[in-house]
């Protein structure tokens, strides 16, 4: 699979990156964390990590004010497994070089299938600022040269935990895995509960 930059021309469909903000702290604190060498973790609210002077400058200029929660997903990965998206943008930091398989909800069928050869894969440096919007189709990172990743995610407050009750109102409530979490599975990456709708391969790396 051709493996873009985030700073082609190619990722504007996805979203964007930024200059501006000091991460030099962020990123140091990050690589205190755990990277586990044969599983991803992921934990939506970190306190160390929301503390940080930049967090309040993401949350300033990024959110306009919006109340965020400042996390981490870090390990080693090489699949795509599945797709997610929420009701706004994902702002994320690289605190390792890594490497996203984005898609697009637009390409989402009305059965809710997605096709993966639709996925395009994107590098992210280290030390990056990238935000991904809100239609972008994403999932865990994938390692560079089989190294664990470590990544910031930052959202609005409350985002990917725990619902508190089940809908039947949209047709798409049945993809509702988190509160603001909207996912689709691989049937190969057996997610208990999650909707198989990715068709095609599982991509690898």
């Amino acid at each position: 699979m051709k493996i873009q930059s985030v700073m082609d021309e190619a990722y504007k469909a996805y979203g964007r990156v930024f200059d501006g903000f000091d991460v030099t702290q962020l990123v140091k604190a990050m690589e205190e964390t755990q990277a586990p060498a044969d599983a991803v973790v992921y934990y939506p609210s970190i306190e160390e990590l929301e503390k940080l002077p930049v967090a309040l400058d993401i949350k300033n200029s990024l959110f306009g004010e919006l109340e965020i929660q400042v996390g981490y997903c870090n390990g080693t990965n090489n699949k795509l497994n599945a797709v997610e998206y929420h009701r706004s943008s994902e702002i994320g930091v690289a605190a390792s070089d890594l490497i996203l398989l984005l898609g697009k909800q637009q390409d989402i069928e009305e059965d809710f299938s997605y096709d993966s050869a639709k996925i395009e894969a994107f590098f992210v440096p280290k030390g990056t600022v990238y935000e991904m919007y809100a239609t972008t189709l994403h999932y865990a990172p994938c390692s560079v040269e089989g190294k664990p990743f470590r990544n910031v995610v930052i959202l609005p407050v409350g985002t990917n935990t725990e619902v508190e009750a089940s809908f039947d109102i949209q047709p798409e409530d049945k993809l509702l895995t988190a509160k603001n979490k909207w996912l689709i599975a691989h049937e190969e990456a057996g997610i208990a509960g999650a909707v198989n709708g990715i068709k095609g391969e599982n991509i690898a790396l």
